[in-house]
């Protein structure tokens, strides 16, 4: 059996090098854009919310950005979740999405709802959504994405199942 040899790390310490940076801190030139695509499953691994923080990081370099939510990507953006009650957190982090979001949207992101996945697929009227998210036409996933590279905007795109 291998030995571990050393002191055991404590709360608090660094275990790798965060202070080295090997890429310049791009921030947006004025006017640039992006977009971002989710087709996601809510909780089910990591993905959605990292690209919701990715989203809000892209959006504080100065970027005019854009979150599209389609498929099982518009449950992310329900104001109906929450457990005992809606907007209760039922354990934490449970609000998590729900607070991501709004965070987005407070500092000026932009989110759309594909109202195909919302109605045919979950049953969410568009008064489900959390306030400030956009509803949009199906059709309109494609021509925003259409729109983001005559654009030249940064574009993003997660799909998992």
């Amino acid at each position: 059996m291998a030995q571990i040899v050393g002191q055991r790390a404590q709360e608090g310490d660094a275990i790798v090098d965060y202070e080295e940076k090997l890429f310049e801190d791009i921030q947006a030139n004025p006017g640039e854009k992006a977009y971002i695509f989710m087709h996601t499953v809510p909780y089910e691994g990591s993905v959605g919310l990292v690209n919701m923080l990715t989203c809000t990081r892209i959006n504080r370099k100065g970027f005019d950005t854009s979150l599209v939510l389609y498929g099982p990507g518009v449950l992310m953006a329900s104001a109906t979740r929450g457990f005992p009650t809606v907007g209760a957190e039922g354990f934490p982090g449970h609000m998590a999405y729900n607070n991501q979001l709004k965070t987005f949207m407070k500092e000026g992101g932009k989110v759309y709802a594909c109202r195909f996945a919302m109605a045919a697929l979950y049953g969410m009227r568009e008064t489900d959504l959390i306030e400030g998210v956009i509803p949009m036409h199906p059709l309109d996933v494609l021509d925003c994405n259409l729109t983001a590279r005559r654009e030249g905007a940064l574009v993003m795109q997660t799909w998992t199942l």
